[in-house]
């Protein structure tokens, strides 16, 4: 390469008089076109017929992507055929023919820039986030409300930590977790949901969808190809293990819980519950029913998947403990820390009974190496500190106001509604009489309105007849995200779309 601002015939190239001043010419191998130069290879390669034609198409394309941005001096034709070996003539008929397009410019003696009349298409990031769009109530269940998120202890915890982390801990991390972190969800675990939590079977996870995929390629390989799921229950449940290999198979509630004598007869060996507080239908499974779901398990060597979603939101009384409390072996224990601080923190927890353990770290290990060190480190941080249980309060107390809230709201505008199910959670059954109805004319109102609701039926795994019975509107109402004043102005604009 020659001398920058000169080219390889001797000519001095200088900024023509209206064209934007270049910066200094970086060193041989660095200049601003060298990110650009692989698009101009195939040019060298091409058969003699189309190679100046693949040149010409080679540039035009680095020049409209942005790889060649505006104002970028090209090198001389004599250097650019050098180095692609190719023919001077060819290089200048490109030059030409892109210059005469408005590709490029160039002045006597000053060489050839790129123009500015070609615009790169700008990048475009869609966000594909699930959120309700255009709605002017949203009671869609499942978010807590991210305007609690303590963000100044989050933010203090975290320039401590990175104050005090020492360098060997931003290496690879243990796959089941931080040491730090697994000791302090242990003692958490242990005392606010009596789980038994051995710190070396506890794996970090970035929330419990990760935990059940882990188990179902577990599960899978195995040689299980069928699970049970709650019906009516959540839908990712059965996605997730679809995503492992594993058929899912939706068994019946009853008043109590899971109905035992469905899931002796499907012939499942491995079943996913909600017991602390069944999704949707807000039930917690009875005492006598979770001791059945046990001794099933221990009959068939199975494994109870047991998803404590919510277990820490109760408000008429104290949580009832984990079910994994009472058999270990036979029950997977996963939780996070998404209703309780932000689900886009992506951070959880699975306990693992000693016969699975080894397989699903493995599995963690070759998933993703493990989970973040640093997002680790700050939760320990902030479960050490009593933070969590800070915030737990306070989000304990926000969202017991507003499940009370709805209830005053739907008993003064839909009178004779029945709200079912514990006082706990995030989201309540309302049961709305029959005359408000039919169903599908009031889920059309009101979503007329604006309103955001989810009928009971959209959880359900079968057809839905059962519900379909039923002359009264069965909703699923999520409360947390939304302010006591804006859940009254909800229930109040879904109520005035029915009556008009």
């Amino acid at each position: 390469m020659t001398p920058s601002g000169t080219s390889s015939d001797g000519t001095q190239e200088t900024t023509p008089p209206n064209a934007t001043p270049a910066t200094p010419a970086p060193p041989p191998g660095a200049e601003p076109w060298a990110a650009a130069w692989e698009l101009l290879l195939p040019a060298a390669a091409a058969p003699a017929r189309a190679r100046g034609r693949t040149l010409r198409e080679a540039l035009r394309a680095a020049v409209r992507s942005g790889r060649l941005t505006p104002g970028t001096r090209l090198p001389s034709s004599r250097e650019l055929a050098a180095d692609l070996g190719v023919s001077r003539g060819l290089v200048t008929e490109a030059y030409e023919q892109l210059t005469a397009e408005g590709y490029l410019r160039s002045g006597r003696g000053a060489g050839t820039w790129v123009g500015a009349a070609a615009r790169a298409a700008r990048p475009h990031a869609r966000d594909l986030a699930p959120r309700p769009a255009g709605t002017r109530a949203d009671f869609v269940p499942g978010t807590p409300d991210l305007s609690l998120f303590p963000r100044a202890a989050w933010a203090a915890a975290q320039r401590t930590v990175l104050a005090e982390l020492p360098h060997h801990a931003l290496g690879y991390p243990d796959p089941r977790g931080l040491p730090q972190l697994r000791t302090a969800l242990a003692e958490l675990l242990a005392r606010r949901r009596g789980v038994v939590a051995d710190p070396e079977r506890i794996v970090v996870v970035s929330g419990v969808a990760q935990a059940t995929t882990l188990l179902g390629f577990v599960l899978h390989a195995r040689g299980m190809r069928r699970a049970g799921v709650e019906d009516p229950g959540s839908p990712q449940h059965g996605a997730l293990y679809a995503s492992a290999g594993i058929e899912t198979v939706a068994l019946p509630l009853d008043e109590e819980g899971l109905a035992i004598g469905p899931l002796k007869a499907s012939g499942v060996r491995s079943v996913v519950t909600t017991p602390a507080h069944q999704f949707p239908t807000g039930l917690a499974y009875s005492a006598r029913r979770r001791a059945e779901l046990l001794d099933w398990a221990r009959s068939v060597d199975g494994l109870v998947v047991e998803d404590d979603y919510d277990g820490d939101f109760r408000y008429d009384r104290a949580p009832v403990g984990a079910l994994q409390g009472l058999d270990p072996e036979h029950v997977a224990y996963t939780g996070s820390v998404s209703k309780s601080l932000a689900p886009g923190l992506r951070l959880g927890w699975l306990l693992v009974p000693e016969s699975l353990a080894g397989a699903v770290v493995e599995r963690k290990r070759t998933m993703d190496l493990g989970h973040p060190a640093i997002d680790q480190a700050l939760l320990a941080h902030f479960v050490e500190r009593g933070d969590y249980d800070r915030q737990l309060r306070r989000c304990q107390r926000a969202y017991r106001e507003r499940r009370d809230a709805l209830v005053s709201a739907l008993e003064e505008h839909f009178p004779g509604t029945e709200v079912s199910g514990i006082a706990a959670g995030l989201h309540a059954i309302a049961a709305l009489p029959g005359r408000y109805g039919p169903p599908d004319r009031f889920l059309k109102l009101t979503a007329a309105a604006g309103v955001a609701v989810r009928p009971l039926t959209d959880y359900a795994y079968g057809d839905g007849a059962e519900e379909s019975a039923d002359p009264r509107i069965r909703l699923v109402l999520g409360y947390a995200h939304r302010s006591p004043a804006r859940i009254r102005e909800g229930i109040r604009l879904m109520a005035d779309a029915v009556r008009s």
